[in-house]
């Protein structure tokens, strides 16, 4: 099992997520996630996985295509940073990647193997990551960060999101 991070392997920003995550094995975390996704979008239709709960706010799909892109940022932060790459790795702009990309013209089916890519491709890297190089620590937005951090944030992200989905939504996500 792979210990919550130290307040001092991740800036402030990221604390809200990392309390949301239960003790437990982050690695079956991932993958317990990864099967309510996938389980939500495959029972929605294409209209409730349009839905917005207010004029302004992003669709379900949105919301899921923000999961997928936020995993696939994170996961390059987390490979850099566990083979030791000391690098700045700049913060990113999630309304600018959302105005960029029409997540609405994709189906849900779509989406739904988009993600679930996404996700068994972060699995697959986290599961041959050596104990020593979890607590490596790089720099992301100019703040220290471990590869054990990043995985947190991942799960405490997501939660966050599905937590959204459930209540301002409606969506039945099984938390």
């Amino acid at each position: 099992m792979l210990e919550r991070p130290a307040t001092e392997e991740y800036a402030a920003y990221y604390e809200g997520y990392i309390k949301l995550v239960p003790e437990g094995n982050i690695i079956e975390r991932l993958e317990q996630q990864s099967n309510i996704v996938q389980s939500v979008l495959s029972s929605l239709t294409e209209e409730q996985a349009n839905y917005r709960y207010a004029e302004g706010k992003w669709s379900v799909k949105e919301v899921i295509g923000h999961l997928t892109d936020n995993e696939r940022i994170m996961s390059s932060r987390l490979l850099r940073i566990a083979r030791g790459d000391q690098a700045n790795h700049p913060g990113y702009d999630q309304d600018v990647l959302m105005q960029s990309h029409p997540f609405d013209a994709y189906t849900v089916a779509d989406l739904n193997e988009e993600y679930a890519a996404a996700r068994r491709s972060t699995l697959l890297m986290l599961r041959h990551i050596s104990p020593e190089a979890w607590l490596r620590k790089g720099i992301v937005s100019d703040n220290p960060a471990s590869a054990r951090s990043i995985a947190y944030v991942l799960v405490g992200h997501e939660l966050h999101h599905l937590s959204i989905l459930r209540d301002r939504y409606a969506v039945d996500v099984p938390l």
